[in-house]
């Protein structure tokens, strides 16, 4: 049996909210809502979100898919970057690079990627630790701490390179699939659209 770990399609970026408040942008929503149809959501029994607007927005859609109750935890909620707040798109691109470049320092007051992996990770295995490995799960979240959560699931290192936009739709909407039996990582980021209705490995 399997988890999927979705993160938010593409968002309305508004300069005057808290990052948190964003909610899905109508392609957002058009995209999510096509995915609530996927055979490998439609079996989900469970949704776990972060507590943000966006992957909650995405959770409420799937759920219209399943009928499986959200649950949520501001553990699942992206790295904290309020030192900053909202930072033009080339600042931002490079507080990324250094945030994977030196996952133990914290750039410009973000939280470092090595703690957020932490935080991310220990929630997900505390959610798995009390569900039912034979039934079908669905984790809604973020770019950034989904990519650590896939490093540390798949052992690999902290990496730029792992990042969803450099491997699934760099506007967000990809998923990964894991393993409940042992939790391995079986699929990489695959955006939503193209995600296979069955997975080799489960």
């Amino acid at each position: 049996m399997y988890a999927l770990y979705v993160t938010h399609p593409e968002v309305v970026i508004d300069p005057n909210a808290a990052m948190p408040r964003w909610g899905l942008s109508s392609l957002g929503k058009s995209r999510a809502e096509r995915f609530a149809n996927h055979p490998l959501v439609v079996d989900l029994t469970r949704l776990v979100s972060s507590t943000e607007t966006k992957a909650l927005e995405l959770a409420a859609i799937l759920a219209k898919g399943c009928g499986a109750p959200v649950d949520s935890g501001d553990k699942f909620n992206e790295s904290d970057r309020r030192s900053t707040g909202f930072v033009p798109a080339a600042r931002f691109e490079a507080l990324l690079d250094a945030l994977y470049a030196h996952p133990d320092e914290s750039p410009e007051g973000w939280e470092a990627a090595r703690d957020a992996q932490r935080r991310v990770a220990g929630a997900f295995n505390d959610v798995l630790a009390g569900h039912d490995a034979t039934r079908p799960i669905g984790f809604t979240g973020h770019g950034t701490v989904g990519t650590l959560l896939k490093c540390h699931l798949g052992g690999l290192t902290i990496a730029r390179s792992e990042d969803q936009r450099r491997i699934g739709n760099p506007g967000g909407g990809n998923v990964f699939v894991v393993r409940l039996s042992d939790r391995k990582l079986i699929t990489d980021w695959i955006a939503m659209e193209d995600l296979p209705e069955r997975i080799e490995g489960l």
